[in-house]
């Protein structure tokens, strides 16, 4: 046997042994797609998803990706450098005057967007400082930059949301630059960054601040803005990256900046000079949910709030833990690796997802229920999902 085979049959022993006690719970089929949908010819509502505000099957949506078809085709077949059409310029320049930025770029994924933008900006001069919860997208652009041969940048993590632990890495870097790495909402626990501290501190040690609001974007502030927009901190974060993977009802990445770190990340960034051009229908389709945002982003965020502080009170008055959770993302703690897979299994069994995030995706003893509510879900869906996690939650002691 090659070491390969080796490693990779040590490595899944886990799930191996999570396949065989039939507990597995992750690459379920979707056989149609969206918050409701059916995984083995039985219905599900999926309450794992990140399409926050139920777009990603809206009529006008799916209209416009067919019409980018017929105009542009389901490719471009080469990265942006050659394959950019009149669409992405134009769904760039909307992007940015909505979020109130000189430019945007837009890249073929979130994750390509922060892992470039990181790379592009860090060099030897650099001490990139990353707060402890961040997400793989953060933590591997960051490993890489530090990795780089002859711009290694230097590496060091605060305490998740601390001002204080903040302050003394920048008080102790060895680097004469500083860029802070923030998320609008962490989207394990559910929590929002305590921006406006946090940035103080940046200002006070002269720091540059990048914020990934994937989370936020659709969600917060008044009319979907993000973080900034809800707590008046515009101008203040230079640089912000968000998605078209939630709210916007497709897969994408988008960078905010001004006009000339913009332009420096679209002519350095490897992951977006190196990666095929999103194609047309999904920037069509992005295009089409922005209007939506224009014409009636407050109303869109005040409806997904309302359901959520609705489902947050059922589950908090029931017992549950919620962690540090403060919006839509409400992490289900379990703090057991196996209640939490025979807990999902249960709920699936009566047409509820909920996925388990278990080690190493989060410590041992923090393992939870991923439980995202989303403007798709109707209060039924809601009133059932509770009921059923009342009912499992007390069968396997998760609540009293």
């Amino acid at each position: 046997m090659l070491w390969i085979e080796e490693k990779a049959q040590s490595a899944l022993e886990r799930v191996r042994e999570a396949q065989s006690r039939q507990v597995y719970p992750y690459f379920r089929e979707f056989e149609s797609g969206g918050l409701h949908t059916t995984i083995a010819g039985k219905p599900v509502v999926n309450f794992s998803s990140n399409d926050y505000l139920g777009l990603t099957n809206h009529p006008a949506v799916r209209e416009a990706a067919k019409s980018a078809i017929d105009r542009y085709g389901t490719g471009l077949g080469s990265s942006r450098v050659q394959a950019t059409t009149d669409a992405h310029v134009a769904l760039e320049r909307r992007l940015a005057a909505w979020f109130g930025f000189e430019r945007c770029l837009v890249f073929t994924t979130g994750y390509q967007a922060m892992v470039g933008t990181i790379m592009a900006l860090a060099d030897r001069d650099t001490s990139l400082i990353l707060d402890s919860y961040s997400h793989a997208c953060i933590l591997d652009g960051s490993f890489m930059a530090a990795g780089t041969p002859g711009s290694q940048a230097e590496l060091r993590f605060f305490n998740h949301n601390s001002p204080k632990s903040l302050a003394r890495c920048l008080r102790t870097k060895e680097r004469k630059n500083a860029l802070v790495l923030l998320e609008g909402i962490y989207s394990l626990d559910g929590d929002e960054a305590n921006l406006e501290e946090l940035l103080d501190v940046c200002d006070a040690y002269g720091a540059a601040v990048l914020c990934d609001d994937a989370h936020g974007t659709g969600t917060l502030g008044h009319g979907g803005r993000g973080i900034l927009e809800k707590y008046g901190l515009q101008g203040r974060v230079p640089v912000v990256i968000s998605t078209f993977s939630k709210t916007f009802g497709g897969i994408g990445g988008i960078l905010l900046g001004s006009e000339q770190v913009v332009d420096h990340v679209k002519h350095s960034a490897r992951s977006f000079l190196f990666s095929a051009s999103l194609p047309a229908p999904l920037i069509a389709a992005a295009d089409t949910i922005l209007g939506m945002l224009e014409a009636e982003g407050p109303a869109l965020v005040n409806a997904l709030q309302s359901r959520a502080d609705y489902m947050r009170s059922r589950l908090l008055a029931a017992g549950f833990d919620l962690a540090q959770s403060n919006t839509h993302i409400m992490p289900i703690m379990v703090r057991d690796e196996r209640k939490a897979l025979f807990l999902h299994v249960a709920l699936l069994e009566h047409g509820i997802m909920m996925v388990p995030i278990t080690y190493p995706g989060v410590k041992q003893g923090e393992e939870r229920l991923r439980l995202n509510v989303t403007l798709g879900h109707s209060e039924e869906d809601i009133d059932r999902a509770v009921k059923l996690l009342i009912q499992y939650g007390k069968a396997f002691k998760v609540i009293a």
